[in-house]
């Protein structure tokens, strides 16, 4: 049985790989803030209320394009809309912590934290604290990815194009499922998401986000049906 820090301390050492492409990412939403013209604190701000890069660049876009506040606080839930199903999958694990811890562990919640923890947590069901190693992950990537935003804020427009940091966008969600590319019903789940994407790519108010991953839900249902 691990203590909870020794929980904590696993956590960070789990999650410490995404950080390569983590931090690219995080210099890049600062930078790019700068770029749209917008004031660094707010920047800066944002990057600690929303905690989310796709998110932020959106939020950023879309302000910047002349969209209504109200357009882009939408856009921006609409896309973490995916943080309900994370919140579903590690809602067994958490049920014994009181609703404050929930909410404040909530915060910390992150595509790399989740795809480490719940990893974890299926492994070590046993474990009487659990969430200090959802603690860990989330707060490691938190710490990170406001010192990244606060470099790319400093550095502005002067990161050059040619290091390519834009690419740690989509590495950041690939090394999250690389780990699930083993198994053949994870495969056929994450096509059936990216195919439905595609598909819904022009749905309206950017809804292909949902009806994506609910199809790729319902189907590895059916998987899962099939298997037993």
């Amino acid at each position: 049985m691990l203590s909870k820090k020794q929980l904590y301390f696993k956590g960070m050492v789990d999650v410490s790989p995404h950080m390569l492409s983590v931090i690219p990412f995080g210099i890049i939403c600062g930078a790019i803030g700068i770029e749209l013209g917008f004031d660094p604190y707010l920047v800066y701000g944002m990057s600690i209320i929303i905690f989310g890069g796709a998110s932020q660049i959106v939020f950023l876009q879309l302000l910047s394009g002349g969209a209504s506040a109200l357009i882009a606080v939408t856009s921006v839930g609409v896309i973490n809309s995916r943080h309900l199903l994370y919140g579903a999958v590690l809602s067994e694990y958490l049920q014994k912590l009181s609703l404050i811890k929930k909410l404040l562990i909530s915060y910390l919640v992150v595509d790399q934290g989740f795809a480490e923890s719940n990893k974890f947590f299926k492994k070590n069901k046993t474990e009487q604290h659990l969430h200090y190693h959802l603690i860990g992950t989330g707060s490691t990537l938190w710490v990170c990815w406001q010192i990244s935003t606060l470099a790319g804020i400093v550095l502005g427009s002067f990161v050059p194009a040619e290091l390519g940091l834009k690419f740690a966008i989509p590495l950041t969600f690939i090394a999250v499922v690389v780990q699930d590319l083993k198994k053949i019903d994870h495969v056929v789940v994450m096509i059936t998401c990216g195919i439905s994407s595609l598909i819904f790519f022009d749905a309206p108010f950017k809804s292909y986000i949902i009806i994506s991953p609910i199809l790729a839900l319902i189907i590895a249902a059916l998987l899962l049906r099939f298997k037993k």
